[in-house]
């Protein structure tokens, strides 16, 4: 198992990158050049001096000659919105329910797809698919009241009759609606879903940009593109010696299919699992930490520090000491905000107006925090993050204060990149 070691001296150089004299940032430049090892490519979807501080870590921290079997720095990178434009877990879902892929419950009863559906939402799943037979496809194909029942209790986390359909989870460790994405694809085998991740894989990559698709009645999202500079990011990465993997909370077997494009084997990509019933998936989540948890914002921690770094039990939502965690980080969502600040060097946030992680990047307490726009349609300017009331997503759900590690509370924040 390769950790990287990170020392004082190379912690204050990035702290501080950015931040010096004209001729110091073009020391830290020259230093990457220095190296002979690849650096990332000019591109104006870099903000400011993104891309020099990217390159003075890996100045710093990696290096391109052949791997000595000594420590290598760990890079993580959420995928959905972070790698690529769109969400995969999303397009996945949709191609299963626009071609009928999902079945229906062995037994009849929906709440053994997910333990956190709340009984309106089971009642409302039954009464709306009521023709599927048990445990075969569900003909959501043509089915539209069928179709659309299941698009609401996912997109919307909510029954068409405006029903919470979820409940009875800690909202700082499971996302109910990612989770049940990954549960409905029971009862196939992983080399099957891959076949209907690699169609909508291509359908999607095909797509026109801002393209939308037809599922049950309604109209959805119907596109994704992967960032050209993210992908040059972990190629260059790797190029470094850097241990680059993905932290995602779609599902596992559907990360796998769209990261294999850059090279990222399947032992690299953390994401939502199940258990297996032979080589036949279930909606049984796995465990982290010993309780059911998926990659989402403290399980992501808990899924890096019991994979990577071999903590187990409680302690595996704890951060770690610093030979412990990974050197960089990249995210666009509340649900990256944990792991991403575990990291000891940098982390990389795209932009998309989330409160938490904006907070987070904008406050930045210890200066190793970067704000990239989007790469494709790129927000705007948000109002200013209320970050001192709202700015911290409790375990139950509801929004509390954001603390620093001091415990002093972090104050309203511009959104200044955009």
């Amino acid at each position: 198992m390769r950790r990287l070691l990170l020392v004082p001296a190379v912690t204050a150089l990035l702290a501080a990158a950015g931040c010096g004299s004209p001729a110091e940032e073009a020391s830290e430049t020259t230093a990457a050049a220095d190296t002979g090892c690849r650096t990332l490519a000019e591109d104006p979807g870099w903000y400011g001096d993104n891309r020099d501080r990217l390159d003075a870590m890996l100045a710093e921290l990696g290096s391109c000659d052949a791997p000595d079997g000594g420590p290598a720095p760990l890079a993580l990178f959420d995928w959905d919105n972070t790698v690529v434009k769109n969400d995969i877990g999303d397009a996945t879902f949709f191609w299963m329910l626009r071609n009928g892929k999902f079945r229906a419950p062995a037994d009849g009863d929906w709440t053994t797809t997910s333990a956190f559906l709340t009984p309106a939402a089971a009642a409302a799943l039954g009464k709306a698919c009521a023709a599927a037979k048990p445990g075969a496809p569900m003909p959501t194909d043509t089915d539209t009241a069928c179709a659309d029942e299941i698009l609401s209790v996912y997109a919307e986390g909510e029954t068409r009759a405006e029903e919470p359909a979820f409940a009875g989870f800690n909202a700082r460790r499971i996302e109910p609606a990612y989770a049940w994405a990954a549960q409905l694809q029971a009862g196939w085998t992983e080399a099957e879903l891959t076949e209907f991740v690699e169609a909508a894989k291509a359908e999607n990559l095909a797509a026109a940009e801002g393209a939308e698709q037809r599922v049950g009645s309604e109209d959805v999202t119907g596109w994704v593109r992967y960032y050209p500079q993210m992908r040059d990011l972990i190629e260059t990465l790797q190029a470094n010696g850097f241990d680059v993997r993905i932290i995602s909370a779609s599902a596992e077997p559907v990360v796998r299919v769209w990261a294999a494009e850059l090279g990222l084997p399947a032992e690299k990509v953390m994401g939502v699992r199940t258990e297996r019933d032979g080589d036949v998936l279930t909606s049984r989540l796995a465990q982290c930490g010993g309780e059911i948890a998926i990659p989402y914002i403290e399980g992501k921690r808990c899924r890096v520090n019991e994979e990577v770094f071999g903590v187990s039990g409680a302690a595996a939502f704890e951060q770690q000491p610093e030979p412990n965690r990974p050197a960089f980080g990249a995210g666009d969502s509340d649900t990256d905000v944990t792991f991403l600040t575990d990291a000891t060097a940098l982390r990389l946030v795209i932009n998309r107006n989330k409160t938490e992680i904006m907070c987070s990047a904008y406050d930045n307490a210890d200066g190793n925090w970067l704000v990239n726009p989007m790469f494709i349609e790129p927000k705007e300017q948000a109002e200013p993050y209320e970050c001192a009331t709202e700015g911290y997503i409790e375990p139950d759900g509801g929004e509390g204060p954001l603390r620093r590690p001091d415990g002093s509370v972090v104050g309203e924040q511009v959104d200044g990149v955009y």
